[in-house]
């Protein structure tokens, strides 16, 4: 079984989020699921996004890497949309890291590093009319081409945080081939 550590979105660690990495851990999974907000969760991505600019984009950053540190080696990096960022991070940089799980958003390799790291498999995941996870397809694209290591699923629809089932974006058909999939990559690490 899999150690994974789970950045949520710009909306805060929601009820959705919980019961993603609960479903995770139903399957045996060791998940965490570090509170970058403090306890806060907004009812809308510009909400979340207002309140990460004030508190400062690096900041929260900076505790999503400080929450890894606490755990060492061997994880899963995963996140989703504005977690995707510290994920891929550290999935790209922290030596031991298993996989890594990029739902709703991807980062130009560069950003991190000259190439992806060998051995360490990725999936990304995404819907194909998501005016966010649109700007993001090139460089998963990239990613996906870049490495045998790396898969990329894009999904119908326009919703960006589609497998968050307590939002009004969720979609239950989506989401639940997205776990499929995670399950599937989680059993294969």
């Amino acid at each position: 079984m899999a150690e994974v550590l789970l950045y949520h979105h710009i909306q805060g660690l929601t009820d959705g989020v919980r019961a993603f990495a609960d479903d995770l851990r139903q399957a045996g999974h060791t998940v965490h699921t570090p509170d970058l907000f403090d306890g806060r969760t907004f009812g809308s991505i510009e909400e979340g996004f207002g309140f990460a600019r004030d508190t400062g984009l690096e900041a929260i950053r900076e505790r999503g890497v400080a929450a890894a540190d606490e755990l060492g080696p061997g994880l899963v990096y995963a996140g989703f949309s504005f977690g995707v960022t510290i994920a891929q991070r550290l999935a790209q940089t922290r030596p031991g890291a298993r996989g890594a799980l990029l739902m709703y958003s991807c980062i130009p390799v560069a950003e991190f590093g000259e190439a992806w790291p060998e051995g360490v498999p990725v999936q990304i995941h995404g819907k194909e009319g998501d005016e966010f996870f649109d700007e993001d397809l090139p460089a998963a694209r990239e990613l996906a081409s870049s490495t045998a290591a790396a898969e990329l699923f894009v999904y119908p629809g326009d919703q960006h945080l589609f497998a968050d089932s307590s939002l009004d974006a969720y979609d239950p058909e989506a989401s639940a081939l997205l776990m499929e999939r995670v399950r599937a990559f989680l059993a294969s690490v």
